[in-house]
């Protein structure tokens, strides 16, 4: 038998490489960048040449005046926080501004309704409103510093839905503690909850985790801390949560970081389908998985956003 070498069997891995990707998105970012005439960053073209040019990175003016009206109606409270990337074309924050922003604009978020209930997910009854950037201290005991946002609310009389949206992100992001060096990253429940910082300065997510039934859950009961890599997925899920909300991940079909497929379309794995099986099974009604490609089908479907929703596929090479 032929003996095969590891540059031959990276050949036949059945799954999409991430970089590959990245790379597509990266590509038609500097496109639309230079079809437009924006100054780039001088390595990066896919990326403007700095923070205050972030209006460039958005596809409709309407909407980045909406977006510094927001940020003005917050002086004198927790503000809206811009992202520090928000100038990089694959900014997920940029992304759910141009996804988004033009239904909330517009007054027309039957599109994402439809996408939404497309799911199985019940839409917020009432009159529903949407807002970027939405947090709330008191969940958590959050007494200072940045606290937990959710890039994307919907609220209404009942059900809110809470959207955490990403775009390339490789991961949720993990307990910033760990990464500073300031913990082994051993998991401290049940016993052992002395030993984690945030339990120590007063911050509830151990408590919230027990009340809402997430200790029975084999991620949290192994030697790894399940905020070490995951604290962002647990602190925006128990947030919805404890809001008697839904939780819901917009993502690119196309990113295999939370969902990897084969060239036939099925599912092997991914973030999303393992860090499901930590939600407890009376929640998991509460949780849901929307593509980026699945709002854009909708909002297509409804013949009122032609103006722009060209100029998004384009954006971000979903032609």
């Amino acid at each position: 038998m032929k003996n095969t070498n590891s540059r031959q069997l990276a050949r036949t891995w059945p799954y999409t490489r991430y970089k590959s990707f990245e790379a597509s998105l990266r590509k038609a970012a500097e496109q639309w960048f230079s079809e437009r005439g924006c100054e780039p960053h001088p390595r990066m073209g896919y990326c403007l040449a700095r923070h205050d040019l972030w209006p460039m990175n958005l596809i409709c003016e309407d909407v980045a005046d909406y977006i510094r009206q927001e940020q003005e109606r917050h002086l004198g409270e927790d503000s809206f926080p811009l992202h520090k990337y928000l100038h990089h074309g694959l900014s997920s924050q940029a992304m759910a501004f141009n996804l988004i922003g033009p239904l909330i604009v517009r007054n027309d978020l039957e599109p994402l309704k439809i996408a939404i209930e497309r799911l199985g997910v019940e839409w917020p009854g009432g009159d529903v409103e949407a807002v970027f950037e939405h947090d709330d201290r008191s969940v958590f005991n959050e007494d200072n510093g940045q606290p937990t946002s959710i890039d994307i609310i919907l609220s209404g009389s009942c059900n809110s839905l809470f959207i955490e949206a990403k775009l390339v992100e490789r991961e949720f992001g993990g307990c910033s503690v760990f990464a500073g060096g300031d913990c082994e990253g051993r998991n401290p429940y049940p016993d052992r909850l002395g030993e984690c910082y945030l339990h120590h300065i007063g911050r509830k997510y151990w408590q919230r985790l027990e009340e809402l039934g997430f200790s029975e859950a084999a991620l949290a009961n192994g030697a790894i801390c399940p905020f070490a890599n995951y604290y962002q997925f647990f602190r925006e899920a128990m947030f919805a949560f404890a809001k008697q909300g839904t939780f819901i991940l917009l993502h690119d079909a196309r990113n295999p970081a939370f969902l990897r497929s084969t060239d036939d379309g099925m599912a092997h794995g991914g973030l999303w389908p393992f860090l499901y099986e930590a939600i407890p099974q009376n929640l998991r009604h509460r949780v849901g998985r929307l593509t980026i490609q699945m709002v854009v089908e909708a909002i297509q479907e409804s013949g009122g956003h032609e103006d722009w929703i060209g100029d998004f596929k384009k954006k971000y090479g979903l032609q």
